[in-house]
């Protein structure tokens, strides 16, 4: 009975250490497939100038964001010392876009980020947690999917009032549902897997069968779903700026930009339409991006 228990046990420990090298192998095999996705390498490479043009802010505007002039405002492109021209109160567009990128990439990354850690715990507690807790998360779930998302957003902005802070909140309020609804789908094909059996059988506990078997085939679905939402909060919070409810001024943001050079339209549209622009580039670039990563994560290994 020991050598069959000692058989067992090696067995088992064989079986894990193939599953755990998968995760590895397959990594790297969607790493190998991303860098030569040239689409993809391309859409990440703006995206990283975005980001880094955000970060240094400081160092790449030309001018102090909030500084105005009423004898410089609304100058067109190409304007020397404002080669992206001036806003309504003679600000300068170039200083203010990468200065409203930080806050609109917080705006768009930050909610994204809490609801994965929020909805992906409560999808994976959902999914493999038994049919009473399944059934207890996934109906508080579907009552948040009674409110469409932008109006639920708007409701929550609006009783908490405007700003940043309560962005972020509303933001990862609303993303929260879909993910624990596409992380608990995920969860359930994954549990009754041979390896999870496995797990089982050998008395694991519950928290090192998420953190070993199912988390590792879960999270690739999780990253995927979660990079397509990242456009939808930078859109969804430029609106809610654009409607009063998200950043206040005199801050840069690119949806506070567009309400306020509204106004100006029939006057220069060109740089009127300048912060949609950074909106719309900065949003295909991520959901590229997410397309880029799913394809990258459809590879089959050998057995």
């Amino acid at each position: 009975m020991a050598e069959i228990s000692a058989a067992t046990a090696r067995g088992f420990d064989e079986t894990q250490e193939a599953h755990d090298a998968e995760p590895r192998s397959y990594w790297v095999a969607v790493g190998g497939r991303l860098s030569r996705d040239r689409t993809t390498m391309v859409v990440a490479s703006i995206m990283l100038l975005i980001v880094a043009l955000a970060v240094f802010a400081p160092w790449v505007a030309t001018h102090d964001p909030l500084q105005g002039s009423v004898l410089r405002r609304l100058k067109p492109i190409g304007t020397p010392g404002f080669f992206l021209g001036t806003d309504e109160t003679g600000r300068d567009i170039w200083s203010r876009l990468v200065y409203g990128g930080r806050l609109s990439l917080i705006c768009g990354l930050t909610p994204v980020l809490g609801a994965t850690c929020i909805g992906g715990f409560l999808g994976l507690l959902a999914g493999i947690g038994g049919r009473l807790v399944n059934t207890l998360i996934m109906r508080i779930v579907d009552v948040f999917y009674a409110f469409p998302s932008v109006l639920l957003a708007i409701a929550i902005c609006g009783v908490l009032g405007a700003g940043i802070g309560n962005t972020i909140l509303s933001l990862t309020v609303v993303f929260t549902p879909p993910i624990v609804r596409v992380t608990e789908s995920l969860t359930t094909q994954v549990r009754n897997r041979d390896f999870v059996e496995a797990a089982r059988a050998s008395a694991a506990p519950l928290h090192a069968i998420i953190r070993k078997q199912v988390l590792p085939n879960v999270l690739g679905g999780m990253l995927v779903y979660a990079t397509s939402l990242v456009s939808i909060s930078i859109i969804l919070s430029a609106g809610l700026s654009f409607l009063g409810l998200g950043v206040t001024p005199p801050h840069p943001e690119w949806g506070l930009m567009l309400n306020a050079l509204r106004q100006a339209i029939f006057v220069s549209p060109v740089v009127a339409a300048l912060p949609g622009v950074a909106i719309v580039i900065t949003s295909l670039c991520f959901n590229l991006l997410s397309d880029g990563l799913r394809s990258a994560m459809d590879v089959k290994l050998p057995s």
